[in-house]
């Protein structure tokens, strides 16, 4: 017999590396990434370009239809000549804008009048990093044509009106528990508040919700100091201011312009 030899194992199957390495893609998409930011920016500045512009057409109109001018031109001096008011001195690089002035006729009595909206920013400073917010909101003031007329704050009650009392020593409570809830009330003459918020004027608030009415140095400010208003939104509180001096008592708008008060 012949004696075979042993056959060889058969060799074994190449080996191959089982975990696939890939490009990074940011490199090849970077330039797209930037395009479509750059995009997103021309698109959001032409958008908001258009907004500002069909804005100040339709306040124009509304300047005409009150026979007030316009005036989309920013006033730097707007928070100086109206400092008194709190919500003008907020803040920094403040501003007033798409101002419509003039001459108006509220409840029977010609009134100068300036409306439009405000703008300032508040910067803040963590240590680490600055932070400037924009805030805007609209406003409408009238020059009130009595003479010597006591200051006057009626606004949306605040939480924080509730807590530890605060301002308990001002704010003037009525008979209207619902009025009292609802609205925060303060005036040096206590007499002259009592005196416009009759139950009338206390129906006309509740079924209203008007923003705050601040009445400081003759001057009536109207204005939530938040939101800008709407062209519509204006003339509605334009008709709310006059329908709010209407409902003064005679006997208050007697004394106001009687000889003794100048």
């Amino acid at each position: 017999m012949i004696a075979l030899a042993p056959s060889s194992p058969p060799p074994a199957p190449a080996q191959f590396p089982t975990t696939l390495v890939l490009a990074d893609p940011a490199p090849a998409f970077a330039p797209l990434i930037v395009l479509a930011v750059i995009g997103i920016v021309i698109v959001a500045a032409v958008f908001g370009h258009r907004q500002a512009k069909a804005r100040r057409e339709a306040l124009a109109a509304l300047a005409d239809e009150l026979g007030l001018a316009f005036s989309p031109a920013r006033d730097r001096d707007h928070d100086e000549q109206y400092a008194h008011f709190e919500m003008f001195r907020r803040g920094h690089s403040r501003s007033a804008w798409n101002t419509l002035s003039g001459t108006a006729t509220l409840a029977g009595h010609p009134c100068r009048v300036k409306l439009g909206d405000f703008t300032y920013k508040v910067t803040r400073h963590n240590g680490k990093t600055t932070t400037t917010t924009t805030h805007n909101f609209s406003y409408l003031i009238a020059h009130l044509p009595f003479r010597s007329v006591p200051d006057l704050l009626i606004r949306p009650e605040h939480l924080f009106d509730k807590i530890g009392g605060v301002f308990s020593d001002k704010d003037i409570d009525f008979e209207s528990d619902d009025f009292s809830r609802r609205f925060f009330v303060a005036s040096p003459d206590r007499r002259f508040a009592y005196a416009v918020c009759h139950p009338r004027m206390m129906e006309f608030f509740l079924s209203t919700s008007p923003p705050a009415v601040d009445i400081e140095h003759g001057r009536l400010c109207l204005a939530e100091g938040a939101r800008r208003w709407s062209p519509d939104q204006f003339r509605e509180q334009f008709a709310w201011l006059d329908a709010f001096l209407t409902r003064w008592p005679d006997h208050v708008v007697a004394d106001l312009t009687a000889p003794h008060r100048a």
